[in-house]
């Protein structure tokens, strides 16, 4: 199987993703940190305040065909997690180009990926927006599922 990309394009398409971050804080001002890795020069990171979740860390990832995305979501749930998991697999069926998943932590994340020819910025900008106000929406409600004990009160 060939590469999809050849050394030139790829190139191209870093520094597109590059370009895209240098101006993320004007599309998302809850932005306060975005770059590459130190340890992968095929990642990147967006890091965004919420109020739900205190922050939100968003991870890309440049492969040979696609650029997956990803953001931890939060741990495996103590107690209820077939209602959590439940809660996950019916807002899955509602996402466009992400979905929830378990991953290797075996923690929530939220996760994606999109072939290398459609790394546009309204792309970017898109992935970036629907990880961020998915996890600001319902990361409430799913921590206190599945972390109820926690919550309770002292009387």
């Amino acid at each position: 199987m060939s590469n999809l990309f050849d050394e030139g394009q790829r190139a191209t398409l870093e520094r597109r993703i590059d370009e895209w971050l240098a101006t993320v804080h004007t599309q998302h001002p809850q932005t306060v940190a975005t770059g590459r890795a130190s340890d992968d020069p095929d990642r990147w990171m967006v890091r965004l305040h919420g109020e739900a979740k205190e922050f939100t860390t968003i991870w890309l990832r440049l492969g040979q065909r696609t650029l997956r995305y990803e953001t931890y979501v939060m741990p495996y749930p103590e107690e209820h997690a077939s209602e959590v998991f439940e809660l996950l697999l019916r807002r899955n069926e509602r996402l466009v180009g992400a979905h929830y998943a378990l991953g290797a932590e075996q923690a929530v994340f939220l996760t994606g990926e999109l072939v290398l020819t459609a790394v546009v910025e309204a792309e970017l900008d898109r992935i970036i927006g629907t990880l961020f106000a998915t996890v600001e929406a319902h990361f409430d409600e799913l921590v206190r599922l599945g972390f109820a004990s926690r919550f309770l009160t002292a009387e």
